[in-house]
Order: structure tokens, then C-alpha cells, then sequence
């Protein structure tokens, strides 16, 4: 396994972390805000946008989330990830998928789709795909972490549930594309503070 070295990036990493922590407040208002309007096992994340406030604070969810997630990227390459190796480029692409992503905007629900519509949902789907990679090749190559390896591996795992369920599974009459996007989003989210874990031990004990 590859040793991660390099120069202490010591403010980054909690600027990494706190853009995480920060991602999390605006989602978090609006699943609370919009009880009783958007239901969480049918309705997207991305729908909350229909909702008073939402398209703003959605975006400064998906936007402070890619900022953290390039600042954590950052502190990667500054000890030995390899700027254009496959994690790289997968962990760039899950920031770049959720920035375009909060750029086009998706379609009510029912509606044909649009351009914007059809671009918001590839971005989703590269960036679901993108992250769990990157996650697992860090895992196994630079950072030898159980909590990330499993994360990767739960989130890759639910990312393909995540895909299925756009066509085949429902719930009492209901498409459980909201449920299985949520826990995908905590998985995701729980492999990001993983690895800015994985890091910060690391700086510790170098």
C-alpha cells in the first residue's frame, strides 16, 4: 500500500470538515420545513427545490458539499494521491456532478423532461457512481481504513439500488426513489467524514 506523504496540510482539512458540517444545516431545514409537502420515500432530494426557499438552499448544500469535498481532495494530493490517478479524477467528478447538478435544476415531477432536467440527472448519476469508487481505490491503495472500505462499498451498493428503483421497486404505490437517495446521501456523507478521519490520524501520527 502507497504511504500518503507530504506537508501537513493543517488548515485545510478543517476547512474540509467544516464545509461538510455546513452542507448538512440547509438539507437538514428542509426536510423539517417541508413536512407534510414533499414526502422523504418518494420525493428526490432534488425536489426540494418546489419548495419555499428550497432552489437557494439546496444549492448551498450541493455547493458548500463539492467545495468540501475539493478542499479534501486537496489535502489527498498534497500527501501522495496521485494528481491524475482514477480516485482523483472519480472524487473530481462527484464535485463537478454536484455542481452541475445544482446549475440545471430537474423537473417537477410528472413533467416532461428538459434540457436542464436531463442534465441534472446524469450529473446525479455520475456522481453517485463517482464517489464510492474513489472511496474504495483510496481505501485499498493509500489509506488503509475499515470505516472507508466499508462505507465505499455500502454506498456503491445502495447507489445501484438508487438506480433500479428510477424503474421497478415501489412501496404501497409509492417509488421509493426519495428512500433509497437518502440513505444513499448519509452513506456518502459518512465515506467524506471517514476519510477526512482516515487523514487527520494519519497527520497525527506523522
Amino acid at each position: 500500500m502507497t504511504e500518503i506523504r507530504g506537508k501537513r496540510p493543517a488548515a485545510v482539512l478543517p476547512l474540509a470538515v467544516a464545509g461538510l458540517v455546513l452542507s448538512l444545516f440547509p438539507i437538514v431545514y428542509l426536510h423539517v420545513a417541508s413536512v407534510g409537502e414533499l414526502s422523504p420515500i418518494s420525493h428526490t432530494i432534488s425536489d426540494y427545490i418546489f419548495v419555499a426557499n428550497g432552489s437557494g438552499l439546496l444549492a448551498v448544500t450541493a455547493l458548500s458539499l463539492a467545495a468540501a469535498s475539493v478542499a479534501l481532495l486537496a489535502v489527498l494530493v498534497r500527501r501522495g494521491l496521485p494528481r491524475r490517478g482514477p480516485a482523483t479524477v472519480l472524487m473530481g467528478l462527484w464535485a463537478a456532478g454536484l455542481t452541475v447538478a445544482a446549475v440545471f435544476p430537474t423537473d417537477p415531477t410528472g413533467t416532461p423532461t428538459s434540457f436542464s432536467g436531463a442534465v441534472h440527472r446524469y450529473a446525479g448519476a455520475v456522481m453517485f457512481a463517482s464517489l464510492p469508487l474513489a472511496g474504495w481505490l483510496i481505501s485499498r491503495r493509500f489509506i488503509s481504513s475499515t470505516s472507508v472500505r466499508r462505507f465505499s462499498v455500502a454506498a456503491g451498493i445502495t447507489s445501484v439500488a438508487f438506480m433500479v428503483s428510477h424503474v421497478t421497486l415501489t412501496y404501497q404505490g409509492a417509488v421509493l426513489l426519495g428512500l433509497f437517495e437518502r440513505v444513499l446521501f448519509a452513506l456518502l456523507y459518512g465515506l467524506l467524514f471517514a476519510l477526512a478521519a482516515a487523514v487527520a490520524r494519519r497527520e497525527a501520527r506523522s
